[in-house]
């Protein structure tokens, strides 16, 4: 317990105790409080649907990686749709609640997600590598070499 008195309200949270692990959240107790701020499991879920991924471009290929941390390479889908559409998916199970288990904070995300690619013209759709290893997740498009048009110089006569 905090020696400091919260002026916000009696969850226990005190934005001005630096031992308090809570942000206060200004809609908490309204009567509306579910139509203005998201609950906390929705926050959850799309915090695990919008997962980063980072796209780097080499000379030889496009590469996407994604931090996919407890998720087996099972729970995880990578599609080409439509000839040019990186798509990856998936989801992340909730933990399973025993009848004598007391949470104290849930922080880890769970649901599903799904991002698209819209890949450039030189990617070669049908070469696409992905591996999955320490929970990140590697997709690897191999870049066609564009042929630069033959230029054929043409003499002027007089």
């Amino acid at each position: 317990m905090s020696i400091i008195p919260s002026i916000f309200g009696g969850n226990g949270s005190n934005v001005f105790d630096p031992f308090s692990l809570d942000v206060w959240d200004p809609f908490q107790g309204f009567p509306f409080n579910n139509s203005l701020s998201a609950s906390s499991s929705a926050r959850e879920a799309s915090q695990f649907a919008s997962t980063r991924i980072d796209w780097k471009e080499t000379p030889e290929a496009h590469v996407f990686k994604a931090d996919l941390p407890g998720l087996k390479k099972e729970e995880v889908k990578v599609e080409v749709e439509e000839g040019k559409v990186l798509q990856i998916s998936g989801e992340r199970s909730k933990e399973t609640e025993e009848k004598n288990d007391k949470w104290h904070r849930v922080e880890r995300s769970s649901g599903k997600f799904f991002r698209r690619f819209k890949l450039p013209e030189n990617a070669k759709v049908d070469e696409v590598k992905a591996t999955m290893e320490n929970g990140v997740l590697t997709v690897t498009v191999p870049k066609q070499e564009i042929k630069k048009p033959e230029v054929k110089s043409i003499e002027i006569s007089a």
